[in-house]
């Protein structure tokens, strides 16, 4: 016998419902599992996006916007196939969901090559702190001294706890499966394409811009609560804020200089500056009034972050059990 939507399952009954319980269970298997470390979902979406790639790439925008639109309509269609064909299961529901979030997160791999990059600093490990940091940024990483190495980390741990947690969860919330998975591609093809490389400065346009609108609110999200639990890594929320308003605008990203100049703020250091980008200098502006950054800083961070992505959690299952 067939249970309604409504049904007499217990999980049907409960007032958050299984999509909501799903994202927190998808949450919990990230911070204790980590990324699956074979056959991930994400690695193959990655596959399939540079195979089409080798098809349909042109120097053009419109073909840019023609990749992005494919690939993240599959992603998006995927996951409404998905909620059409469970949507009167409410275990299916939940464990469909906690598998697609714990697919898209990436908070505890975040923390882990944080901690690989900080270790390899404590141990007087340069040249492997600097191979192991790859692993987290983009930016040319062979001349950076153990101070720039530590801000790169911080930085990429300020960035990623939006881009990695914050902003799919938040889609989760607000989309379900869609959402999660559509959120995922869009942030896949972005650091796939969108950077501003003689081949990708057109074709990658699109994935770039779209990235950047789906992070605009969660990376506000993330500074917000980024502030609020300053004083759990012994910050003042109104140094993070004040940051945020003195300093996030003299970053090029809309929402990465947000997220960064709140985490300076918080941990009271200096982030941003120069960096080297396949040979081409950027500088960033200054983020933060504080100090240099400290290999002891990297586990601040983690810290923070952890926090950042527990209150956002909180919020993603209350406000996706008062939708469903």
């Amino acid at each position: 016998m067939t249970l309604s939507r409504r049904g007499r399952s217990p999980l049907g009954r409960s007032p958050l419902g299984p999509s909501a319980i799903g994202l927190g269970l998808g949450y919990l298997a990230d911070r204790i599992f980590g990324d699956p470390r074979r056959g991930h979902p994400v690695a193959a979406f990655g596959a399939a996006a540079s195979r089409l790639e080798a098809r349909d790439y042109a120097d053009q925008r419109v073909a840019g916007l023609l990749h992005t639109g494919v690939l993240v309509g599959a992603a998006a269609a995927l996951g409404v196939a998905l909620e059409r064909l469970i949507a009167d299961r409410p275990a299916a529901t939940m464990i469909t969901t906690a598998a697609a979030t714990w697919a898209v997160l990436g908070g505890q791999s975040l923390s882990k090559e944080a901690a690989a990059v900080a270790r390899q600093l404590d141990g007087g490990r340069l040249a492997a702190a600097r191979s192991q940091v790859r692993h987290l940024v983009g930016r040319d990483t062979a001349d950076l001294s153990a101070e720039e190495v530590a801000r790169a980390t911080v930085e990429s741990v300020a960035e990623n706890a939006s881009d990695a947690v914050v902003a799919p969860l938040m889609w989760g919330a607000v989309a379900g499966l869609p959402g999660l998975l559509g959120y995922r591609a869009v942030n896949t093809l972005d650091a796939m394409i969108g950077h501003h490389s003689s081949r990708y400065l057109r074709f990658g346009w699109a994935a770039a811009r779209l990235d950047d609108l789906l992070n605009w609110v969660p990376a506000r999200m993330a500074a917000l609560s980024a502030a609020a639990w300053a004083p759990l890594v012994g910050g003042i929320p109104r140094k993070a804020i004040g940051a945020v308003r003195r300093d996030a605008g003299q970053h090029p990203s809309p929402n990465a200089g947000i997220v960064e100049a709140a985490f300076a703020g918080a941990l009271d250091v200096r982030l941003g500056g120069r960096n080297v980008y396949h040979g081409t200098v950027e500088d960033r502006g200054v983020l933060g009034d504080g100090r240099t950054v400290q290999v002891a800083d990297i586990a601040r961070a983690s810290r923070l972050a952890n926090a950042v992505s527990l209150s956002t959690v909180i919020m993603a299952v209350l406000l996706r059990g008062w939708r469903s």
